[in-house]
């Protein structure tokens, strides 16, 4: 049991480093696009009617009219444009520096949650499997453990996703990582302030329950479908069927995540929008996931929820897919090294 814990966290902290660092110019990217929102501006307009000719029926209402200022609502609605577009106007403005803004914070925060998710999750495996006596799990079993093994790392990594989030969003002034954290503390709520959004993952706890649940489930079927292969083939046909082959592992985590992000996006802006906006000690507001989302909603609707789900797919595909990948490697390396000892 220890062994396996031990090569889970080693092997995820490492492979979501590695795969964090590898994407983070399209985190950058998807992080911003989700951050956006549309803006209404209202402008005052003082305009004068001409006097009307002889077919108005009352001279004197129109002379009256024609001292009427008339208030005009201009809306200035952002106008959308594509993942490829909107990284271009970012390098135009700054170059290549803004999309590497913060990717030491975001590789070390991708490691911790990574380990503690899967220290967590193996744990609550191990614990099931000694009580229950069954060492197939079926899917809402999976899902409950997953969304608990998410909630016990939130108290660690979501202060470390609100400064990444800061980091990448926020004007900033060019100060450094370590200074930027000194101000959220300073001028929010001090480590309350850290803690914005935490309201959405009793929706987004389900984002990784689905997405492991799906690539566990999966993998159990491939891997019986490789032992079946094995005893029917001859020495030199046989697979390695203790684990996937990297290709599988890369293909089932991209499946894997799209249907988790697909499930949960509206959340996951809500909250990156959250921890993107300024504190305003003036207000007493405070900040809401659900109000967030209606919010997004009257303003455009689906399209609103769902804005920067282009680049979060593309990013979080790729991300989950190399992860698990490496993951899957790694892990079999790590097993194998701890069994020689």
């Amino acid at each position: 049991m220890g062994e396996s814990i031990a090569t889970e966290v080693l092997s995820a902290s490492l492979a979501g480093a590695f795969s964090a660092s590898a994407l983070y110019p399209l985190e950058v990217l998807k992080t911003k696009m989700q951050a956006e929102s549309k803006t209404t501006t209202t402008s005052t307009c003082s305009s004068t009617r001409k006097p009307e000719s002889s077919e108005s029926e009352d001279s004197n209402e129109s002379d009256i009219q024609d001292l009427e200022t008339t208030t005009v609502t201009v809306h200035m609605a952002r106008k959308k444009i594509s993942m490829v577009e909107y990284a271009k106007d970012m390098y135009d403005k700054g170059g290549i520096t803004p999309f590497y803004a913060g990717i030491e914070t975001s590789a070390f925060q991708s490691a911790t949650e990574k380990a503690l998710y899967f220290f967590a999750y193996t744990t609550l495996k191990n614990v099931y499997t000694l009580f229950s006596g069954n060492h197939t799990m079926g899917t809402a079993v999976n899902l409950i453990l997953g969304c608990m093994a998410e909630w016990a790392h939130l108290p660690i990594t979501l202060p470390l996703d609100c400064w990444t989030t800061q980091i990448q969003t926020g004007d900033n002034g060019g100060k450094a990582p370590l200074a930027i954290l000194m101000t959220m503390l300073n001028k929010g709520n001090g480590i309350r302030g850290m803690y914005k959004g935490i309201q959405a993952y009793t929706v987004l706890c389900l984002k990784p329950a689905i997405q492991y649940t799906v690539f566990e489930q999966v993998k159990r079927i491939l891997l019986v479908r490789k032992h079946l292969a094995n005893k029917s083939a001859s020495g030199s046909r046989k697979q390695n069927a203790e684990t996937l082959s990297a290709p599988e592992a890369f293909l089932l985590g991209m499946v894997a995540r799209t249907i988790a992000t697909v499930a949960v996006f509206p959340y996951l802006r809500a909250k990156v929008m959250l921890q993107s906006q300024k504190d305003d000690n003036a207000s007493n507001e405070k900040p809401n996931i659900s109000a967030m989302i209606l919010k997004m909603y009257a303003s455009g609707g689906l399209g609103e929820c769902f804005q920067g789900i282009g680049p979060e797919l593309t990013r979080g595909v790729f991300s989950a897919a190399l992860m698990m990948m490496c993951k899957e490697q790694i892990s079999f390396v790590v097993e194998k090294a701890l069994k020689s000892n």
